[in-house]
């Protein structure tokens, strides 16, 4: 299932996957030096009710990235292959998002913390969606 040269399947399987691992990365994994990072208490965390509505935003952009990354992969006319979408999700990560996020996070005066804990993730999900997206193929 196609649109405009993009494999749907493949850019859902994506968003999807990098929605689990950015649970796994936050949740398991870092959440608790996520939390110390932007100055929350387990505590304060426990007593809120959770909106949803960070998750569904979250997954509607996993989505649009994937749309996009599959845009550039295709539009850069390289073999999609595994190691290309590899490396591609690390060029997309080192030009554009920690180069931001490290930014944004020294005007605002944020923890280093914050900077590695959010740059090892979305370089996570960078990469996992340039493997998926080239595992499929044109």
């Amino acid at each position: 299932m196609t649109f405009a040269g993009m494999n749907l399947i493949a850019i859902v399987s994506a968003a999807v996957a990098a929605f689990m691992f950015g649970w796994l990365w936050y949740g398991l994994l870092f959440g608790e030096a996520w939390r110390r990072a932007i100055g929350w208490k387990r505590t304060e965390v426990q007593s809120q009710s959770p909106s949803p509505m960070p998750f569904i935003i979250s997954f509607i952009s996993l989505l649009v990235m994937a749309c996009v990354f599959s845009g550039v992969l295709r539009h850069t006319k390289i073999e999609l292959t595994v190691a290309n979408g590899l490396i591609t999700g690390a060029f997309l990560w080192l030009g554009f998002v920690i180069t931001t996020i490290g930014t944004n996070n020294r005007f605002r005066d944020a923890k280093t913390a914050l900077t590695v804990i959010d740059g090892g993730h979305w370089l996570g999900v960078l990469l996992l969606q340039g493997a998926i997206l080239g595992a499929f193929g044109p």
